[in-house]
């Protein structure tokens, strides 16, 4: 698979995927949106992938947003064409099985910050600024930030970072629940990797499941998202992980997950 913007590899189950426009700050273009559909595409494929992780290269920016010399040359359909070529390849992101981490080592603006939301957690080091700034250049956010956004930190943080387009602090974004974790830049990876590592070793039925049950939880009442945990649980019964956990347990010893989709 032919990369130019995009750096990606797999070692010991954990693939990272860096997004390497390091004179445009990372900044999406068209190209960069196709090279990350098809790599999402190889990741949903790969059994062998249990963790992703999304970083960005250099040591100032995540994704510093959309292209602006590239958006500015759009007409109303153009932009519906670019908009939905976002959206289309960050829900890919949304909707992997796997665990997916958010790295986000710098300026995470504009679809920046739309990519790390959909993502399943953010970890970000010190220095990283998040916003959505669309306003400021008389547009919208338009991969999806309008959505996911508010259904992260209320309807009335997101409306006051999209209305006035704001960056806000790597501290800031945790005190809001947009973060889970803040850390130094020289260690941001180290920390990302031990997480992916420790969920890496997991049982991939029960990691499957459990994303699968909250995310498709949010949507609906509580009542029938516990009926999605109630048959979710008994599938996971069914899989070799769950009695290689219990066995364990019983036998007081560490389990050995081996990752496995079989029954």
């Amino acid at each position: 698979m032919e990369l130019n913007h995009i750096l990606f590899q797999i070692e010991e189950g954990i693939a990272t995927l860096t997004f390497n426009r390091p004179k445009a700050l990372n900044a999406l273009n068209g190209e960069l949106l196709e090279e990350l559909s098809r790599t999402l595409d190889v990741v949903a494929a790969n059994e062998d992938i249990r963790v992703l992780i999304l970083t960005g290269s250099g040591d100032k920016s995540f994704v510093a947003g959309a292209d602006i010399s590239e958006i500015a040359k759009c007409n109303a359909l153009q932009g519906k064409i670019f908009s939905t070529k976002g959206h289309e390849a960050i829900n890919k992101l949304q909707c992997l099985a796997i665990p997916v981490i958010a790295a986000v080592n710098g300026f995470a603006l504009g679809g920046g910050s739309e990519i790390a939301l959909a993502c399943d957690f953010i970890y970000a080091s010190e220095n990283a600024k998040f916003g959505l700034p669309e306003i400021t250049l008389g547009i919208i956010p338009g991969f999806g930030g309008t959505q996911r956004l508010p259904r992260l930190i209320g309807s009335n943080m997101a409306k006051e970072m999209i209305f006035t387009g704001k960056m806000i602090s790597a501290i800031e974004a945790q005190s809001l629940g947009m973060v889970n974790r803040v850390a130094p830049a020289e260690t941001l990876m180290t920390e990302v990797l031990a997480t992916a590592k420790a969920i890496a070793q997991k049982g991939k039925v029960a990691l499957r499941a459990a994303k699968q049950v909250v995310d498709a939880g949010l949507n609906v009442d509580l009542k029938t998202g516990c009926r999605m945990e109630v048959d979710a649980f008994a599938l996971c019964m069914t899989s070799e992980d769950a009695k290689e956990g219990t066995t364990a347990f019983l036998e007081k010893r560490k389990a050995v997950f081996k990752g496995s989709l079989a029954g």
